[in-house]
Order: C-alpha cells, then sequence, then structure tokens
C-alpha cells in the first residue's frame, strides 16, 4: 500500500506545480460557465412547458460542472500511460514489484485532484459572489451537502475506474484516440455535462438511467441543488457502489487478460 500512496503523493505534488495551465484552465471555464447559463437563460425565458428544472437548479449544477470538470470529465487522459502501451515502454512498469492496475489508478486519481485543487476555488469564490440570476446557490441542507460529498467521491472513484477500461482498451486496439472517442462522447453525453439528464427525451433518460456514466456527475450535481431527494439520493449512492464494484473488478480482470497478451519488442 505504501507504493500506492508514494505515487499519489508525488503526483499529487507535481500535478500543483501547474499553475499557470490552471489559471487558463479557470478563465476556459468561466466562459463555458457563464455561455452554458446564457443559452438557458434564453430558453428559460421562451419555454411554453414547465422546464424539469428550476433555473436556479440549473445555474448551480453548471456552476458544479465548471468546478469540478477535471474530477468528472471522462476525456481527461493521461498521454504518458498512452505512450506506455503502444511503444511497448510498458515492459518497464511490469518490473515494480506491485500491482499495475492499482499503480495506474493511484496515479489517475492524484492527476485529477490536482487539476480540481488548483481550478476549483477561484471559481468557487467567484460563482458565489456574482449577482443574481448568475449566482451559485448553497445546498438546501447540510444533510444534502454531505450525501453531495459523498456521491462526489464515489463518482470520482467510478469515473477513473471507467477511465481504466479506456486505457486497458487500448492494448487490443492500439489506438489511444479512437478508444478516447468512443468512451469519452458517450460518457459524457450521457453523464448529462453536454445537456443534463432530466432535459432529456424520456427514452434518452432511461438509456442514461441504465448506464454508469450518469452517477459520475450528473447525479452528484443534482444532490447538492435539491433536485434530487434524500432518500432517492441514498438510493443512488448504493448504486454507485455497486456499479463500482463490478467494473473494479472488470477491469481487473481485463487487465490481467490484456498484460498476457502484451508483446514486448526490441533488444
Amino acid at each position: 500500500m505504501n507504493a500506492y500512496f508514494s505515487v499519489l503523493r508525488l503526483k499529487l505534488q507535481t500535478g500543483m506545480q501547474y499553475r499557470t495551465a490552471a489559471f487558463a484552465g479557470v478563465a476556459t471555464q468561466f466562459f463555458w460557465g457563464f455561455m452554458y447559463i446564457m443559452i438557458f437563460e434564453a430558453f428559460y425565458e421562451h419555454a411554453i412547458q414547465s422546464p424539469p428544472m428550476s433555473l436556479k437548479e440549473l445555474i448551480t449544477y453548471i456552476w458544479l460542472q465548471q468546478l469540478f470538470f477535471s474530477l468528472v470529465m471522462l476525456w481527461f487522459r493521461d498521454n504518458e500511460l498512452f505512450e506506455l502501451i503502444t511503444t511497448g515502454n510498458i515492459a518497464y512498469e511490469l518490473c515494480r514489484p506491485c500491482d499495475i492496475y492499482s499503480f495506474w489508478y493511484a496515479k489517475l486519481l492524484a492527476q485529477r485532484l490536482s487539476n480540481a485543487a488548483l481550478r476549483s476555488f477561484p471559481i468557487l469564490i467567484v460563482a458565489f459572489l456574482l449577482p443574481q440570476p448568475y449566482k451559485m446557490t448553497l445546498p438546501v441542507d447540510w444533510t444534502s451537502f454531505l450525501l453531495f460529498l459523498l456521491s462526489l467521491c464515489l463518482g470520482l472513484f467510478l469515473i477513473i475506474t471507467i477511465s481504466m477500461l479506456i486505457y486497458i482498451s487500448v492494448f487490443i486496439t492500439m489506438s489511444p484516440t479512437g478508444s478516447l472517442l468512443m468512451f469519452g462522447i458517450i460518457g459524457d453525453f450521457f453523464a448529462g455535462l453536454t445537456i443534463p439528464i432530466p432535459f432529456m427525451p424520456e427514452w434518452l433518460q432511461t438509456i442514461a438511467y441504465i448506464l454508469p456514466f450518469r452517477l459520475t456527475a450528473d447525479f452528484p450535481f443534482r444532490v447538492y441543488s435539491g433536485h434530487i431527494p434524500q432518500g432517492e439520493a441514498i438510493e443512488g449512492i448504493c448504486i454507485q457502489l455497486i456499479w463500482l464494484a463490478i467494473l473494479f473488478f472488470v477491469g481487473k480482470f481485463s487487465m490481467k487478460k490484456a498484460l498476457k497478451r502484451v508483446v514486448v519488442q526490441g533488444g
């Protein structure tokens, strides 16, 4: 376990050094946040039917997307791992006296946490200081906030577990671009990062509720805003744990199978 905590700590320290890139990312998140809010604000002003979420809930939802962008985006990638797989340098990884799945898992977790730590706080402060209707609101009560934190943490573990399947798939396809496009586009869409799940047609919502992607972003964000009741939030957290266990064991099994087929060329 010490090896995994060491790589987690090392990657956190390394990631925290990229402050300039983080500040540029903050500006980008503000741009996208305001753009989405203004688009939906215009939609709400001319809506014929009552929208599935209140404007206040939706604005909070959008700011949470921008706050935790690095934690919930599926296409967030580690090019070093892709290079290790496609060039054959994974041989060096196999020499480590530790489980490669857990080692990569800790590395990806540290990268997302360090990136989010640098970006989140400036966005959080400004989002709460903005005038209405652009202001982010507090959760309805402390229970909802605690459920949000728990669901967000489980969502983070879930997104990394899904990301591990992307890296494992590259052992077979040898195409990082193809794997990222396939998983990234589908995953981000059904996570509610393009359109919040309640705004989708019913048949798309049914698909979204079957797949695990919405549990990484849409679910914790709606728990925070109070759009999902506390009882339903507890049920959703149980479903998160089930999906996390299933995908973790699938990933471990797939990694073992993939490593048995690895062929390293060279001298």
